[in-house]
């Protein structure tokens, strides 16, 4: 089967004036244009290429990169706005396709949006929805405590910002452990700190407890190396001054400068830390 909106590793069955037809186990066939044939290739080899409906709404193939697929999120910029709905710059030469109805607030051209891409039951066609919020599940969980986890930052809330965990729960990160710049549609790495009740979970952009160590102090000797060998900070400093120059708590700080002060891979002193 010949998966739109995904990609397909498909085989080269014929060649024709407009294009490579390309096709499946299943006898499924699908052109693929001469604007994105290979310079060389042979009746039999294997492509892999990405599947959509061109604008007259006939599967077509390409070997362009989309900037979402289907099942994914990502942030896209509103080309134009019509009476029909949005249409995004997905990287394509067809435009997704946005209706008013998928749209959480109502989107402006020029406007850069978080969005799902889904295949649409009804029409059989590729959409884009901003209401990303019906698209994310916590009633079973598929993620545990201290395990990392691939997060997209969603919308902000009043006590932190909401990430999209793994592509499939809503997370929240807490304003107070967020020690830089984030925007809506930044991916980063986290850690899942804690489930609370409802299945609810506490997501931490950095490594808690223990497992927290080992990267924030490889930081520290990173910003080390980058200011030659000497940072004016202490486990004494204040927490801003901290935050400001390694962006990590003071307690995550203490617990990393005492894990290198143990190795022996710095000097502590009153005007700061030093590089051994």
């Amino acid at each position: 089967m010949i998966h739109l909106g995904k990609y397909n590793k498909l085989t080269i069955l014929r060649d024709t004036e407009p294009g490579l037809f390309l096709g499946d186990n299943e006898e499924n066939e699908i052109l693929l244009p001469n604007r994105y044939v290979p310079e060389t290739f042979e009746i039999g080899d294997q492509i892999e290429v990405f599947a959509y409906l061109d604008n007259e709404e006939r599967p077509v193939a390409t070997t362009d990169k989309p900037y979402i697929k289907r099942g994914d999120f990502a942030l896209l910029r509103c080309n134009q706005v019509t009476k029909f709905g949005a249409f995004l710059d997905w990287g394509l030469v067809k435009e997704l396709f946005c209706p008013f109805k998928e749209q959480a607030f109502k989107m402006k051209a020029g406007g850069w949006y978080l969005v799902h891409c889904y295949l649409d039951d009804e029409t059989e066609r590729l959409v884009a929805s901003s209401k990303t919020m019906r698209f994310l599940d916590n009633k079973e969980l598929t993620v545990e405590v201290f395990e990392e986890v691939d997060l997209i930052v969603s919308h902000p809330s009043d006590i932190g910002m909401n990430v999209i965990v793994n592509k499939k729960h809503l997370g929240l990160v807490f304003r107070d452990e967020i020690f830089k710049d984030i925007s809506v549609g930044d991916k980063l790495k986290g850690i899942v700190k804690k489930i609370r009740p409802g299945n609810k979970l506490d997501i931490s952009l950095s490594q808690t407890s223990y497992r927290a160590i080992e990267p924030n102090a490889q930081t520290i000797l990173t910003v080390l190396g980058d200011n030659n060998g000497f940072l004016p900070l202490n486990d004494k400093s204040a927490p801003d001054s901290i935050k400001n120059v390694v962006q990590m708590s003071k307690k995550s700080f203490k617990k990393a400068i005492g894990s290198l002060y143990k190795s022996r891979k710095i000097e502590i002193k009153d005007d700061g830390i030093y590089l051994k």
